[in-house]
């Protein structure tokens, strides 16, 4: 179980379930060095913009990410950079690969994302403990 972390003026535990789908649901992640690749990049982006990646997972079209992030973190910028830059140094690395599917533009991800935030206690629990304040 995580524990919160406190800063000078808050007290706080945010993590999230982050999911990225390859653009068109093509079975990208199938090629061992690329998955090394994406991971070892995402890791990279977030230790730089201080976003912690607990666990994260490929399946062939889409990416699992288990995060944490500080209250200061805007999680669509995040996103928007993490998707850029994976996808700009797989294209380095394996145009000849990506070349097969997409042949007129430079892409990996698709547009959206699922972004869901987790927490420690259930939705009901949650419920009773601030309907029982000021009892």
């Amino acid at each position: 179980m995580e524990t919160y972390k406190s800063s000078s003026h808050n007290k706080h535990l945010l993590l999230y379930h982050l999911i990225f789908v390859c653009k068109y649901r093509k079975k990208l992640l199938d090629n061992t060095g690329l998955i090394y690749d994406v991971k070892r990049l995402s890791t990279e982006i977030a230790e730089k913009h201080k976003v912690k990646i607990h666990y994260m997972e490929v399946d062939k079209d889409h990416i699992h990410y288990m995060i944490e992030t500080e209250p200061n973190i805007n999680l669509s910028n995040f996103v928007r950079l993490m998707k850029s830059y994976t996808t700009y140094h797989i294209w380095e690395r394996y145009s000849a690969y990506l070349s097969n599917y997409f042949w007129k533009e430079r892409t990996f991800w698709s547009d959206g994302y699922f972004l869901s935030s987790i927490g420690n206690v259930s939705q009901v629990t949650l419920k009773q403990y601030i309907e029982n304040q000021g009892r």
